[in-house]
C-alpha cells in the first residue's frame, strides 16, 4: 500500500478516466454510442463541478461510491442484455429478496461477492491515495470563478426547465408568450408572481434542447447513476401515490360453502396477442398446434379490450374499473388479487415485463398486491429479453407451494414487437421473417412480409407456453384451471392499411384472443359453471367481464357483486361495450373503415375523461 500511495496522483486520475470511461464500454461490443458527444461534454462538467465544488478528492470521492457500486451491474447488463442500469433494474435490485437472489444466481453468487468485494477494495484505496495527494486540492482563485459561472448555468438551466425548448412550431405561442409578459419585472411583488411570470416568458430556441437531454446525461458516468437513483424514487413515489388510492379497500370477500377442497387457479396475460392470427379462431396457417389438442378449453370467440395499451388494459383486467375510466391514473378499488386473499388463497404475480417507467408502473401498483411478486425479465423489450418460458420454473415453484388454495398470475411478454425477439430460432416457421435482422425498419413497408411472419412465429411460440403450462397443471391431483385473456391486438399493415402495431383505434387493435381450460377434477366440482361458460362462448364479452368471471369461477362471493357480468353465471347478460376510439364509441353500433378496420361510431361517442 505504501508503494501505491508513491503514485496517488496517477492512480487516482487513472481509476476516474477508467470509471468515465465506462459510458461507453458499448464502444468495445462493436455498438455505436447515441449523442456521445453529449454524454463527454455530461461527463466533464460533472468532474468540474465536483471539484470545484469540494475542493479536493478526499471529500467528492463520497458522492462516487454509488456508481462504484453500479460498475459490475452496468458491465453485466452491458454484456448480457445490450443495456444500461435503468429505473426498472434498481427495482428489481431493491427488491429482490435475498432468498430470489440465491436461486437466481446459484453458484454466481460468489464470483460476484467477489467482484464486489474487490470494488470495495479498489475505492477504499482510491481514499487513501485522495487523502495522501494534496496537488489535486483546488487551491487557485480560479476555482470560486468556476463556482460562479456554474451557479449562474444552474440559474438558466432552471429557467428553461421551467419555459421549455421550443420547437419549429413553437414560434407563433412564443410571440403569444411574450404580449403576456409585458409587466416589468420590478413591478413583481411576490414569489407567485414571479413564478407567474417566468412561466410566460418564450421557450429557450431550439439548439438548447442538447442541454436538457436527461437520457444521455443519465449514460455519463459517474454522475449519471445519480439521476437514474432519482427516477427510480420518483417511480416509487408514483407507484405508492397511486397504490395509497387503494390502500385500505376491502372487498370482504369469502369463498361460498362447500369449496373446501384444494383449488389451483392460474391467469395469464398475454401482450400484444391478434385474434384472427390465432388457427383456434380460423386462421388458415396452424398457429395453436398444441392447444387445439386441448379438449377442455373453452376459445371465446368475440371478446374485446377497451383500450390498445397495456398500462391501461390490465388496470381493466384486473379489476372492477370501468373502461370508461381507463384513462385516469390509479383506481379506489384493488385486483381480483386481493378478492382471492381475503378468500384464502395465497396468490403469485410472475413478470416477464418491466417494473418501472410510464408503461410499467400502474401495471406494478397491482402486482404489489400479490404475497409474492417477482420481475424475471433484465432485458425490456430488446433482442435481450427474457423468453416467456422464464416464467416456467418460477411457475412450477409456485405450483409446488404448500400452501393449499393458490391464485398465480403470470404476465407474458408475448408477441410485443420485435417480434422475432420474442421466440427461439426453432420457432421460426414462416420466412422470411426478421429473426436475426439488427434494428429492422418497422415503418418500411418493404419488411411487412417479414414482420408479418415474425408475428406468426410468436403466436405459434406463445400456443407452446400456454400448452406448457396447462401441462404442467394437468399433473396436480386437485382441481385447476387456466383463463388466458391479452391486452390487446396489433394492426399489421393488412391489406392497403399502412398502419402497424397499437394506437390506431382498429377492430385488429381491440378484438383479443381469449380462452379458460378446465381440469377434469373442476368439471366434476363445478359442472354447471362449465355448462354455462360453454354457453357463453360466443357472446359479446370485453375485458371488463374478466374480473367478475374469476371471483365466480371458484365460488368466491362479496357483498355488490356483479354475476350478471360473469360467464360462469346464468345470470349474464349484455353490456355496451366502449373502446377507445375518437372518444368512447360503441364498439358493436360502428363502422369498421376501409382495410385498417378502423373503429367508427354510427352515432356521437361519449366524452373521454383523462
Amino acid at each position: 500500500m505504501h508503494h501505491l500511495l508513491r503514485f496517488s496522483r496517477p492512480y487516482l486520475l487513472g481509476s476516474y478516466f477508467l470509471v468515465s470511461c465506462l459510458a461507453f464500454f458499448s464502444i468495445i461490443l462493436g455498438k455505436s454510442i447515441e449523442h456521445g458527444g453529449r454524454i463527454l461534454a455530461y461527463q466533464a462538467l460533472s468532474w468540474l463541478a465536483l471539484w470545484a465544488f469540494f475542493k479536493k478528492p478526499r471529500w467528492f470521492h463520497f458522492v462516487l461510491l454509488p456508481a462504484f457500486l453500479a460498475i459490475p451491474i452496468e458491465i453485466y447488463l452491458r454484456l448480457y442484455y445490450g443495456q444500461g442500469i435503468s429505473t426498472h433494474h434498481l427495482g428489481i435490485i431493491t427488491e429482490t429478496s435475498p432468498k430470489e437472489a440465491l436461486e437466481f444466481l446459484g453458484g454466481k453468487i460468489w464470483l460476484l461477492l467477489f467482484i464486489a468485494a474487490a470494488i470495495l477494495f479498489w475505492w477504499w484505496t482510491l481514499l487513501l491515495a485522495a487523502k495522501h495527494e494534496t496537488s489535486l486540492t483546488w487551491q487557485h482563485s480560479s476555482r470560486w470563478i468556476v463556482l460562479a459561472v456554474l451557479s449562474a448555468c444552474l440559474l438558466c438551466w432552471t429557467y428553461g426547465a421551467q419555459v421549455g425548448v421550443a420547437s419549429a412550431s413553437d414560434s407563433e405561442s412564443a410571440s403569444s408568450k411574450k404580449e403576456a409578459s409585458s409587466k416589468p419585472i420590478w413591478q413583481l411583488r411576490s414569489w407567485v408572481e414571479f413564478a407567474n411570470y417566468v412561466q410566460q416568458q418564450p421557450p429557450l430556441p431550439t439548439w438548447a434542447e442538447a442541454i436538457y437531454d436527461e437520457e444521455s446525461f443519465s449514460r455519463s458516468w459517474p454522475l449519471g447513476i445519480l439521476l437514474r437513483g432519482v427516477d427510480f424514487y420518483k417511480e416509487r413515489n408514483y407507484l405508492s401515490t397511486l397504490s395509497n388510492k387503494n390502500r385500505e379497500f376491502l372487498f370482504h370477500a369469502r369463498q361460498a360453502p362447500g369449496n373446501d377442497f384444494q383449488q389451483t387457479i392460474v391467469v395469464v396475460i398475454g401482450e400484444s396477442a391478434r385474434y384472427d392470427r390465432w388457427s383456434l379462431n380460423g386462421y388458415q396457417r396452424e398457429t395453436n398446434p398444441y392447444l387445439s389438442q386441448e379438449s377442455n378449453l373453452v376459445n371465446f370467440t368475440d371478446i374485446i379490450t377497451a383500450v390498445a395499451a397495456t398500462r391501461l388494459s390490465v388496470p381493466i383486467i384486473t379489476t372492477r374499473k370501468p373502461a370508461a375510466q381507463s384513462l385516469k391514473a390509479g383506481f379506489s378499488e384493488k385486483s381480483f388479487l386481493s378478492a382471492y386473499k381475503e378468500a384464502g388463497f395465497k396468490t403469485f404475480w410472475l413478470s416477464n415485463q418491466m417494473s418501472f417507467g410510464q408503461f410499467d408502473t400502474p401495471t406494478s401498483v397491482i402486482a404489489k398486491e400479490a404475497d409474492v411478486t417477482q420481475f424475471l425479465n433484465l432485458g425490456g423489450f430488446t433482442n435481450k429479453s427474457s423468453f416467456d418460458q422464464i416464467l416456467l420454473t418460477p411457475l412450477q415453484n409456485a405450483l409446488d407451494d404448500s400452501a393449499p388454495n393458490k391464485l398465480i398470475v403470470l404476465h407474458t411478454l408475448g408477441n410485443h414487437w420485435n417480434y422475432s425477439h420474442r421466440y427461439p430460432q426453432t420457432y421460426d416457421q414462416w420466412k422470411p421473417s426478421l429473426f436475426g435482422v439488427a434494428n429492422p425498419a418497422y415503418t418500411d413497408l418493404k419488411n411487412k412480409e417479414a414482420i408479418n411472419n415474425s408475428y406468426d412465429n410468436s403466436i405459434l411460440y406463445t400456443d407452446w407456453i400456454l400448452a406448457r403450462m396447462i401441462q404442467q397443471l394437468k399433473v396436480l391431483p386437485h382441481m385447476s384451471a387456466l383463463w388466458y385473456v391479452s391486452d390487446h391486438g396489433q394492426t399489421l399493415y393488412d391489406g392497403s392499411c399502412n398502419l402497424a402495431f397499437h394506437g390506431h383505434n382498429t377492430q385488429f387493435e381491440f378484438h383479443i384472443p381469449a380462452f379458460v381450460w378446465y381440469s377434469d377434477q373442476y368439471a366434476k366440482q363445478h359442472p354447471e359453471k362449465i355448462r354455462t361458460l360453454k354457453a357463453n362462448q360466443h357472446a359479446k364479452l370485453s375485458t371488463e367481464n374478466v374480473f367478475h368471471s374469476l371471483l365466480d369461477m371458484v365460488d368466491i362471493r362479496y357483498p355488490d357483486e356483479k354475476l350478471d357480468r360473469s360467464v360462469f353465471s346464468p345470470h349474464w347478460k349484455y353490456y355496451t361495450r366502449y373502446v377507445d376510439s375518437y372518444g368512447w364509441s360503441n364498439y358493436d353500433d360502428a363502422t369498421l373503415k376501409g382495410d385498417c378496420r378502423e373503429v367508427i361510431d354510427n352515432k356521437t361517442p361519449l366524452t373521454q375523461e383523462k
